[in-house]
């Protein structure tokens, strides 16, 4: 599958190669998937081909797919199970094996039902592990103070205060070009699947993008990148990933302090304050309510610990 970041090589025959190329293509401009679900969904299915390959001892071809049969789609799974692969990536395999087929019979190419006879074992429901609005301010504080130089310390504190400030996923900020610039009050945000919403932009954030556009060495006409890396280019959220790594260290932050937790922090924080789920979910960009409702867990937690803590009539146990 061309394209594909980090692609694991894999054995097919030439038909099955033309179809996942085709299959990929129809992820990223019909369904308007994101480059990193992209990626994903084609390493799953590079590893599923070299499976069959290994599995049948055969170079696998689209009706290798075609006679697929439940048995084999669980000796796929159980054999990532026993590589080590968290439930959550094996579900996210299942899903992007049912989203090829779904295109192979789409385009007449097979049609096998035998997905549907087959359950990825269900993943462990996760909490989000917000972290404190004293910690995400001292996040963005040490931030200026160990950048290399001060337009890097500057652009990642931007890049924080929005993700904090914004509930920004990490890739819908670094997607943002100089002309998306928050300057008032609003933002529109491209997120998943190209949906688009707005989102309250506090001053605060303002204040720090315009201060990183104010010292940042590259062009900040329309059609460039908002957030550069150093030579110039749009900025790798690998790059971002490992400041707040190297951040939470020096902080002595535990391991759940990552770009994703502030966005996590932003709805909690919301949700403590008395916002309404509903309206999280369209801040968010979550195209399912459950998804929103897991911070309701996060929110009784903390207040069964203040109760616990607090009141006269609790009982520690």
């Amino acid at each position: 599958m061309p394209g594909a970041k980090k692609l694991i090589r894999f054995y097919a025959a030439r038909d099955l190669v033309t179809a996942l190329e085709d299959w990929r293509i129809w992820l990223e401009t019909e369904r308007r998937t994101s480059r990193h679900t992209v990626d994903a969904y084609c390493r799953d299915i590079s590893f599923f081909i070299n499976f069959l390959h290994t599995y049948h001892n055969e170079t696998p071809t689209l009706n290798t797919l075609k006679e697929l049969k439940p048995a084999d789609i669980r000796a796929w799974l159980a054999a990532r199970l026993n590589e080590g692969l968290s439930r959550t990536s094996i579900t996210r395999a299942m899903s992007a094996l049912r989203n090829l087929f779904r295109f192979l019979n789409l385009t007449d190419r097979i049609d096998n039902q035998s997905l549907a006879a087959v359950r990825a074992p269900k993943p462990a429901e996760t909490v989000p592990k917000p972290i404190s609005p004293n910690d995400a301010l001292l996040l963005m504080r040490r931030a200026m103070e160990i950048a290399s130089n001060r337009w890097i310390g500057a652009r990642d504190v931007a890049i924080l205060a929005m993700l904090y400030g914004c509930g920004l996923r990490i890739d819908e900020a670094l997607n943002l070009d100089q002309e998306d610039a928050p300057t008032n009050d609003i933002i529109t945000i491209t997120g998943k699947g190209g949906k688009e919403r707005i989102v309250p932009v506090l001053p605060e954030v303002i204040d720090a993008v315009l201060k990183y556009r104010d010292v940042c060495p590259f062009p900040t006409a329309a059609g460039n990148p908002l957030f550069y890396g150093v030579r110039g280019s749009r900025l790798n959220a690998g790059v971002m990933q490992r400041t707040v790594r190297m951040l939470r260290a020096d902080l002595s932050l535990p391991e759940t302090v990552t770009p994703h937790a502030l966005r996590h922090s932003f709805a909690t924080h919301l949700l403590a304050g008395g916002g309404d789920l509903r309206t999280i979910q369209e801040l968010l960009g979550h195209a399912s309510l459950s998804t929103t409702q897991r911070y309701t867990n996060v929110d009784t937690k903390k207040l069964t610990e203040v109760y616990t803590r607090s009141h006269p009539r609790a009982v520690t146990r």
